[in-house]
């Protein structure tokens, strides 16, 4: 089992003390947390998502890393855990994984639902039910924190399902999902329309769209956002490959290319955690250190933004 020592043996692997101290962050739990509007409750900036490598480490049986990932997670004081039951077999496995490690009651599990058929256009409310009870038994719990409709999927019949288990007291939070510019005046239209706890949705360095309208109104009408995509699936990593972080990075204590990116999502104030997936122990930790420290004020933003955009295009 990953202890504090080990976490502060892996923040130095991790090249986290080139300007801010994360072991000290780490020992004095300085993990900076963000409330949820509809409730005040609090939550850790910094989740863990579990789509990409997460996604197919959990289908190839190797779960070793997996294990850690989330040990890890839960060791450095984060909760927020994302999946859903799209992403092969990462809902199933982490959820065995959590019970196994006895901290299922300590996560915030954030799940979703899109029973749509492949081709078609409406779920049947059945399935919908069906695929959610399935979350259910795959973490071992009576409620589940939140659960969102994915990708707009059916939002009327869908959402309508959720009302119901949230008014039942088994799901804590619902919402809906985007990762689809094309589809951000739906996703606002939803956010007018309808009472959201969440929404989740992309938002980068690189990729400025959702901050145009969505998060505005996500603030206006009292929406929490996971952020999807910060480091622009592998988008951001390309552009950087082989480049120094610069030096005015530590001025937000930004020791790595991984804070540098997810400093700059969690520093949007509508934003109440980001959710970046990963499949290895040292970079979920370097990630934790996203959510230490100071974050970039707007004028660094603005100063982040162009650095990145005056790299060549990945």
């Amino acid at each position: 089992m990953i202890n504090r020592r080990d976490l502060l043996r892996y923040s130095a692997a991790a090249g986290a003390a080139l300007a801010f101290d994360l072991r000290a962050a780490l020992a004095a739990g300085d993990l900076i947390q963000r409330r949820i509007p509809s409730t005040g409750e609090s939550v850790p900036i910094i989740g863990l998502g579990s789509s990409a490598t997460f996604s197919r480490l959990a289908g190839s049986g190797e779960v070793d890393a997996l294990r850690e990932v989330l040990e890890t997670l839960a060791d450095a004081g984060g909760t927020v855990f994302d999946t859903a039951p799209g992403y092969g077999d990462a809902e199933e496995v982490a959820g065995e994984l959590v019970q196994e490690l006895g901290i299922a009651e300590r996560m915030f599990w954030a799940t979703k639902v899109n029973a749509v058929p492949r081709g078609g256009r409406t779920a049947d409310p059945a399935d919908s039910l069906a695929q959610i009870e399935t979350s259910f038994r795959r973490i071992g719990r009576e409620s589940i924190d939140l659960i969102q409709v994915h990708n707009l999927a059916d939002v009327p019949t869908q959402l309508a399902v959720l009302k119901d288990l949230k008014e039942q007291g088994r799901v804590r939070y619902i919402g809906v999902t985007s990762t689809s510019s094309s589809r951000y005046a739906d996703l606002a239209e939803v956010m007018r329309r309808e009472p959201l706890d969440f929404i989740g949705v992309d938002y980068a360095v690189d990729n400025l769209e959702s901050a145009e309208m969505i998060l505005p109104l996500a603030a206006d009408r009292g929406i929490a956002v996971l952020v999807y995509l910060p480091f622009g699936r592998t988008r951001l990593w390309q552009r950087t490959a082989g480049r120094d972080l610069p030096e005015w990075a530590a001025e937000f204590d930004a020791a790595s290319w991984a804070q540098f990116f997810l400093k700059f999502a969690a520093a949007h104030p509508a934003v109440t955690a980001v959710t970046p997936a990963t499949s290895k122990p040292h970079h979920m930790l370097d990630n934790i250190g996203g959510g230490m420290g100071r974050l970039p004020d707007a004028a660094m933003q603005k100063r982040m933004i162009e650095f990145i955009d005056a790299l060549p295009s990945a």
